[in-house]
């Protein structure tokens, strides 16, 4: 909320106890769990996911990084809830708007933060080392990295790997470094568009709400997208070919690229991007791809001959 003079609104604090829970519940992004899909790809490209005990295991790995993750996003917020009440988006936020007082933020903070780290001890101090190193990781750049341009996005990007390395450790099976690099590709794609999105936000309120915004521009960051595009499609393909279980993944590279293209394609005609987890869910063709990427790869890892990990 902003006054006739365009400066931010004062916060309005919580209405009520309802209100409150539905802000501390806000606070934990729930939306943004779905990047933790990533922890399910050594169970799936494993070959293990017809065992009870490994869902179980890797379930307890995205719970634990879910928590994790929401206590990085609660100090986040809390540090940039002054610069989020100037973002059109962003001002609603539970910390930014004042419906979470902050006092009351950190406590949340302090709470998923220690379910999330005796989840990832019950299944494994090795699990527990990873999302250490992940919070560690993110800490990192809500600290000092989010205003450092490139790296940014680079410690965005090493939190996918965290979680792509957690689902392997959980289960306790090696993970293909084509996977790895694949990963860290499309992670990095993800996060040059999201830069390409909140750019054509910026220019679209008028609004520099972000420092670091200062530091891109939509022909460098064009340029990012190219080189990450082809390398996650360079990476993905290599890594059916040489790494995976069976070279018959391969049928699934059309997938990948119409996903990819379809991406760009929100990112730069429907000024989309800004926030991935909501771009990637509320496109039909994107959701419709995604589900039938996933019914392609189970299909083909249980029907096709296949061969040990590489």
């Amino acid at each position: 909320m902003t006054t006739e003079a365009g400066v931010p609104a004062p916060p309005l604090g919580p209405r009520g106890p309802f209100d409150l829970l539905k802000a501390a519940l806000q606070a934990l992004r729930p939306k943004q769990w779905a990047k933790n899909v990533f922890v399910l790809a050594a169970l799936i490209f494993s070959m293990n996911f017809t065992q009870v005990e490994a869902w179980v295991k890797t379930l307890l790995a995205v719970a634990a990084f879910s928590l994790v993750s929401s206590a990085g996003y609660i100090l986040n917020d809390a540090r940039d809830a002054e610069a989020d009440r100037h973002h059109p988006k962003k001002r609603k936020r539970p910390i930014a708007s004042g419906r979470l007082p902050l006092p009351l933020a950190y406590v949340e903070l302090v709470v998923a933060l220690a379910i999330g780290a005796g989840i990832a001890w019950s299944v494994s101090p090795w699990l527990l080392l990873v999302v250490g190193l992940y919070f560690t990781t993110t800490i990192s750049y809500s600290l000092f990295f989010k205003n450092v341009v490139i790296l940014d996005i680079m410690f965005i990007s090493a939190g996918f790997l965290w979680r792509a390395a957690g689902g392997a450790v959980a289960i306790d099976v090696n993970i293909s470094p084509w996977l790895l690099l694949c990963t860290a590709f499309v992670s990095l794609f993800l996060g040059f568009n999201k830069r390409r999105g909140e750019l054509a936000l910026m220019r679209a309120s008028a609004t520099q709400t972000r420092a670091i915004l200062a530091e891109y521009s939509e022909e460098m960051v064009s340029e990012f997208q190219a080189i990450t595009t082809s390398g996650t499609i360079i990476s993905y393909a290599l890594y059916t070919v040489l790494g995976s279980p069976t070279p018959w993944l391969l049928l699934t590279l059309p997938y990948v690229l119409y996903g990819l293209f379809r991406y760009i394609y929100l990112v730069t005609a429907k000024n989309e991007g800004g926030a991935p987890e909501e771009t990637l869910f509320k496109d039909w063709p994107m959701l419709l791809t995604g589900l039938l990427y996933g019914a392609t790869v189970v299909a083909i890892l249980v029907l096709a001959p296949h061969r040990g990990l590489g």
